[in-house]
């Protein structure tokens, strides 16, 4: 049997115990405040980003060098390893996707590289698709496809307090159409075709919240079978905490015992929805 690794990007919000365990290997995605550049991860906690955007600081993000991508993948060829799947953020919000392009080119190894089309723990979900796929013994068309065929059905919804942040970064493309009345209205936004859409438009914090819940019962009971479910969120605990309870007394059937994912989304992506985002994630399993 090949030796098959995968690799994915910081922004896939998968903790490091898990990663580590399931042998993932992550590059990391760049935050930068003030003119200080972090590791996602390392040296730049929730609360401080969360303090900085606050304040209106200056924060951007950076995608991962060629060469960061590079080394890993000669590392884990150095390791034995003699092909990789490298799974990554969708290549509509950042430039991570052709980075990793660009590496698997001069690898040692053949690079197969998925643009999972997702952000955050949407693509994280399909990462450790894969990896349940390679530890069964899969070959890497059948992770290939798998992976595709499933991020073609990932649900992914957030509400944010306010739209600023998204548009400082750039990343607000069709939801532009809500700016005009971005102070009178809190806005839904999807994940659509890889890139952030508008969804819909509500007037209170929590109307908004409600509705992230009937859209996430909706696009679990319309799968009509097993899913995944995380429920995210930027200096928001409460929130989340409340929403994946009532999913997960609605859903529990459909987890088939596992537990809705509830956690802080990493500094790279928190750089651009701002405090008070919460977003769900609807992935079902084939």
């Amino acid at each position: 049997m090949r030796r098959i690794a995968l690799v994915t990007d910081s922004s896939a919000s998968l903790p490091p115990a898990v990663t580590s365990a399931r042998g993932i290997s992550v590059v990391p995605l760049q935050v930068i405040v003030s003119g200080t550049a972090y590791d996602e991860g390392d040296g730049l906690g929730p609360e401080e980003l969360a303090d900085a955007l606050r304040e209106w600081r200056p924060v951007s993000t950076s995608r991962p060098a060629p060469e960061r991508f590079g080394r890993v993948y000669r590392d884990l060829a150095e390791d034995g390893v003699e092909e990789i799947v490298s799974i990554h953020l969708s290549a509509e919000v950042s430039g991570t996707f052709e980075s990793a392009q660009l590496a698997a080119k001069d690898a040692p190894v053949p690079v197969t590289c998925l643009d999972s089309r997702q952000v955050g723990i949407g693509t994280g979900f399909l990462v450790l698709g894969a990896a349940d796929l390679l530890e069964a013994g899969a070959d890497v068309p059948t992770v290939v496809d798998a992976v595709e065929r499933r991020a073609e059905h990932v649900t992914s919804l957030f509400y944010v307090d306010t739209l600023e942040h998204l548009r400082r970064g750039g990343r607000v493309g069709a939801a532009a159409a809500f700016l005009g009345s971005a102070l009178a209205v809190k806005p839904i936004l999807r994940i659509d075709e890889g890139r952030i859409g508008p969804y819909e438009k509500v007037r209170t914090a929590t109307r908004a919240l409600g509705r992230l819940e009937e859209l996430a019962l909706e696009s679990a009971r319309a799968a009509e079978g097993p899913v995944d479910l995380a429920v995210c969120h930027l200096a928001s605990p409460e929130r989340a905490e409340a929403l994946a309870a009532k999913l997960t007394d609605q859903l529990a059937e459909q987890l088939t015992g596992r537990e809705v994912v509830v956690g802080e989304i990493g500094a790279a992506l928190g750089a651009h929805v701002g405090p008070g985002m919460v977003a769900v994630v609807v992935a079902p399993r084939d």
